[in-house]
């Protein structure tokens, strides 16, 4: 396993992170969540990425009872808050009441006294950012989150929030958490150069676009049966934008690639999204031990200039890159 600085932080965390959407508490049996977490801890996996929403609060619970009696000093584990937990109008967003109440329930469920990072899972256009950055400072203060980062914000409401950090004297963001893989960019324009700027690091989820670039999805055949598009827990929605004949072809193009490299197809999309320098981790999750395995080889694999030009040429136009797909609700769920 490699590790890498999360930003401009101190905190070394694995570039292969473990994530726990969509499996945790819904796809999978619990058995098969703890070995695959087993797994992770087996290959050198230090980093642990979940959320107080994922599979309604159970994925919290499931993570914790997995990682009981692991030296807590040797985990980072990541959590989340934004998304509604309750029925009530304020079981959701980023006001200082649901941010206090949500840590202490993502603590007591991950059996914890503390997070490593705390992250606003989406940006909330109903409370003060002010007021946002003061619960999460004074969380720090407290001890029970060590760092702060955001999930899936626009680059102009980071720059907001790292401004008022520094005016208000407030921990600044460390972390931005947004989707991103050979297929989707929309980071690179605006993003990206704004955290290379200023010390934010990327942890980046599906870097296998739903599982797209395994190539298991061929164009013009049946979807596979148990697999992410079949899905009926929330995962066939998001892989809608990619089940295209055009664009499924050129994913099997890159076969080819992976095979004149020794990858499989799945290493390769991880290592493509590693070899970006603002990324400080990219979060993998699985419903199979092997799948672990697999994916981290990807650690510390070096793409050079040839494959990566390759890659784009393969993708055309099919690669999605308009930042203004990152979107917040305007108003709470």
């Amino acid at each position: 396993m490699e590790f890498r600085n999360l930003g401009r932080s101190g905190l070394k965390i694995s570039e292969i992170a473990y994530g726990n959407w969509l499996t945790h508490g819904s796809q999978v049996e619990e058995d098969a969540a703890r070995a695959c977490v087993r797994a992770a801890l087996d290959e050198g996996v230090t980093t642990f990425d979940t959320a107080d929403v994922y599979a309604g609060t159970r994925a919290e619970e499931v993570l914790g009872r997995a990682l009981e009696g692991q030296r807590r000093e040797g985990l980072e584990i990541f959590t989340k808050v934004y998304w509604p937990t309750g029925p009530g109008v304020n079981d959701r967003g980023l006001s200082r009441k649901h941010i206090f109440e949500s840590i202490h329930g993502s603590l007591r469920r991950l059996r914890t006294d503390y997070v490593d990072l705390y992250q606003a899972h989406r940006f909330d256009y109903e409370t003060p950012l002010e007021e946002t950055l003061r619960a999460f400072d004074d969380l720090v203060r407290q001890g029970k989150v060590l760092y702060v980062g955001v999930s899936e914000w626009r680059a102009e409401e980071i720059e907001r929030a790292l401004k008022i950090a520094d005016e208000m004297g407030f921990d600044r963001i460390v972390s931005s958490q947004p989707q991103y893989s050979m297929l989707w960019r929309v980071i690179e324009e605006e993003v990206v150069p704004l955290c290379e700027r200023e010390g934010v690091g990327q942890i980046v989820w599906s870097p296998i676009a739903q599982g797209v670039l395994t190539g298991k999805y061929k164009p013009g055949q049946p979807l596979p049966e148990g697999s992410r598009a079949t899905d009926d827990k929330g995962g066939a929605d998001m892989i809608k934008r990619y089940l295209d004949d055009d664009l499924l072809t050129r994913v099997q193009n890159l076969r080819p690639v992976a095979d004149d490299l020794g990858l499989s197809m799945a290493q390769l999309a991880i290592a493509w999204t590693l070899q970006n320098p603002n990324v400080s981790a990219a979060i993998v999750g699985a419903s199979r031990p092997e799948q672990v395995a697999d994916n981290v080889r990807a650690a510390g694999v070096k793409l050079d200039a040839d494959v990566m030009k390759r890659i784009d040429e393969i993708l055309g136009e099919t690669v999605i890159r308009d930042a203004a797909k990152t979107v917040s609700p305007r108003r709470r769920p």
